[in-house]
Formats: structure tokens, sequence, C-alpha cells
């Protein structure tokens, strides 16, 4: 069997007791399956949950939920336990850990995504575990200062995971959850089945779906929203119970285990990055003859301009928006939003008067522009 590149996600729930302490069995079980999968030769990445609730143990302090920056402090403080309990059980199998701790900042500057990529390729070629978590205490996005067309692109680690999976071209992704995965309705109700395989993740589907982990920020809506971006990029996802004997490894085999999420059509690397990784900046508004020239896959040009809002660089992401205030693409600019608010609604003749330079003749080139529909 060919070997496999695998990014697992573990949610709060799979590694925290009811007490919302860490459960160190189950830890250990979920390590002892890595450490099994590693010496039959696939190479796995774990997205990990639990720093939180690790840091409120480790403080003796009863969580505070709304306090966002107790949250903050009790990450800072459980990743350190967190990581010392998976250095332990790796060290059992003779496997090394790595800690790696991201911001959506991370993922949305082209320069980092890269440099991201290209440390989590060594620490696989030198045998080592990555164990990747949200960067809590500077990325929590109620605390952001955002300023206006500004979005980020991560909330939780099930979105986290899957980005990372597209950013290392994973073939795989498991996300290990308290749930068996995506039933027909509440898994609560007594008629509500489990759906094995998930063809295509319909509007209809997505209006179904309800309920959140006690302890961690996902739900099942993350986790389809998760699965809905990996199945885009190629990648197929699974939706497991943590706590089933031999999950990983039995989903590793081959075998019928939660809800499989089949991959559809893999977008190409610089459209994948501009549809999920990167963090939205600003947004472009466009006239409707500009629409439809970049519907039919022309580039923007500075007359279709209306109007540019928030503040971007070069190369930043920003979301390309109508004139019924829909925003219909995304795309990478070859100007900054104050040089866009001087040359917008004018021919490329007329650049140059205006900023005493020409970069490009196009706002943004067609090859860096991403449709929404492609993200659907």
């Amino acid at each position: 069997m060919a070997s496999k590149l695998v990014v697992v996600k573990v949610g709060t729930s799979g590694i925290t007791t009811s007490e919302g302490k860490l459960d160190e069995e189950e830890m250990r079980r979920l390590s002892s399956q890595i450490a099994a999968a590693c010496k039959q030769g696939d190479k796995i990445v774990l997205v990990t949950s639990g720093a939180v609730a690790a840091g409120e143990a480790e403080l003796g302090v009863a969580s505070k939920p709304n306090d966002i920056v107790f949250q903050q402090a009790a990450a800072a403080t459980g990743q350190s336990v967190l990581m010392t309990k998976y250095r332990e059980f790796f060290k059992e199998h003779g496997l090394k850990v790595a800690q790696i701790l991201l911001t959506a900042e991370d993922l949305s500057n082209r320069v980092s995504y890269v440099h991201t990529c290209n440390v989590l390729e060594m620490l696989l070629k030198l045998g080592v575990v990555p164990i990747i978590n949200e960067n809590d205490v500077t990325s929590v996005d109620e605390l952001m200062p955002l300023t206006e067309g500004y979005r980020v692109n991560f909330s939780d680690n099930d979105i986290l995971s899957v980005l990372v999976a597209n950013a290392i071209r994973a073939n795989l992704v498991v996300i290990l959850s308290d749930v068996d995965g995506l039933y027909t309705a509440d898994p609560h109700d007594p008629e509500a089945t489990l759906i094995k395989t998930v063809e295509n993740i319909t509007s209809e589907l997505k209006s179904t779906l309800n309920g959140k982990s006690k302890l961690g920020r996902g739900g099942i809506q993350s986790k389809v929203r998760a699965a809905e971006i990996a199945t885009t990029c190629g990648i197929p996802v699974v939706v497991a119970n943590s706590r089933r004997e031999n999950v990983l490894l039995d989903i590793l085999a081959g075998k019928e285990v939660g809800t499989y999420f089949k991959p559809q059509t893999r977008m190409p690397a610089v459209k994948r990055w501009i549809a999920y990784c990167a963090s939205v900046k600003g947004q472009i508004y466009v006239n409707d003859g500009a629409k439809k020239a970049i519907l039919k896959g022309s580039s923007l040009l500075p007359v279709g301009v209306s109007k540019v809002i928030g503040h971007f660089n070069v190369g930043d992401v920003v979301g390309i928006v109508d004139e019924n205030n829909v925003e219909f693409a995304k795309g990478n600019p070859n100007y900054t939003s104050g040089e866009l608010n001087l040359i917008k609604g004018l021919k490329i003749s007329e650049i140059k008067k205006k900023l005493g330079y020409i970069r490009q003749k196009e706002v943004i080139e067609r090859k860096h522009i991403t449709l929404a529909r492609e993200e659907k």
C-alpha cells in the first residue's frame, strides 16, 4: 500500500475528560496510532486542540468562556502542558515532536505560507511529528482590530487543519471528534442515521446542520465547512469519533469508518491559496461590465473599478464585489489600495499621467482571480 501524507485533527473533547482535564489515556492511544501509522510508512501532521482546557486545569481556575483575555492566558499556560504530554507519549515509540503555532497571518502572507510549508516538509523528512495548534494568544479574531473590508481566514482548528492539508498537498484529512460522523439529523434523535459517504456538499446539506462542541469552538457546521474546503482542493476528508477503538488505523487501512467526504476536482495551487488560505484585506468594487468580463475569464482593468474598501498592499488578497454588493471573486491586486483609489475608473493610457508609472496594465490578472463558484 502506498504511503500517505495525512493531516489528523483532534478536538478538545477527544483528549479531555468530562471535567475538562487532559485525558492522558486518550492522548496515549492517539499517539500510539499515529506512531503505528508512521512506522508503516505514512507521514502524519497532527492538529490538536486542548490548550485552553489544559491551561485551565493547570491554573486551577474555572473556565471563563466569555473572558477572551483569560482564555488566551489559559492557552498560553496550557500549550507547554499539552506538548509535554505529547512528547512523553511519542517518545515511548521512539518519535520526536515539533510544536508549530499558526496565526491567520502566517497563512495569509504568501512568503510566510511558503516558509511554513518548507518547515513542515523538512520536519516530515526528519521523521518528526509536527503538532500544530492555532496561536490563540495572538490570533483570537474577537480581539483583532479589524479594518473595514478585512476578513480572517480561520477561527478554529477544523478549518486550520484543512488549510494546512491544502498547503502541504496532503492525501487525506481525518477530523476526530466526539461524534461518529455526519448524521441525517441531530445524533440524539433516535431517527437519525449516520451518513457514510457525502458525494458533494450542497447548500441543502449545510442548511440542516446544527450542534456545537461543549468544550471547543467547533461544531458539525465547522467540520462540514472544513470538509468543503478540503474536497474542493481535491483532498478527501473523514469525520469520525476519536474514542472509537483503532479509529485512525482503521481509516488509513481503508475501512468504512465515520463519514467520508469525496474529493472534487483539484484547483490550481495559487487559486487554492487565494480562495482559502489568505485573509481578505479589503474589497474592490467593480461595475457590471467588469464583472461580466471577469466571469468570462478576463483580467480586471482600472476602468472597471468603481470603489476601494480597506487598506491593502500589492499581493494581498481582496474580495471583488459587484454593484449589488455581492462578493463574487477574490484576487491578488497589482496595486495598493492607495494607488487604486487614484486610478480607479481610468483607461490604461491615463494611469501613467496619474501615478507617474505603470506597474501593470491589469489591476488583477486573470490567473490571480478565483471565482466564488470555484469555492463551492
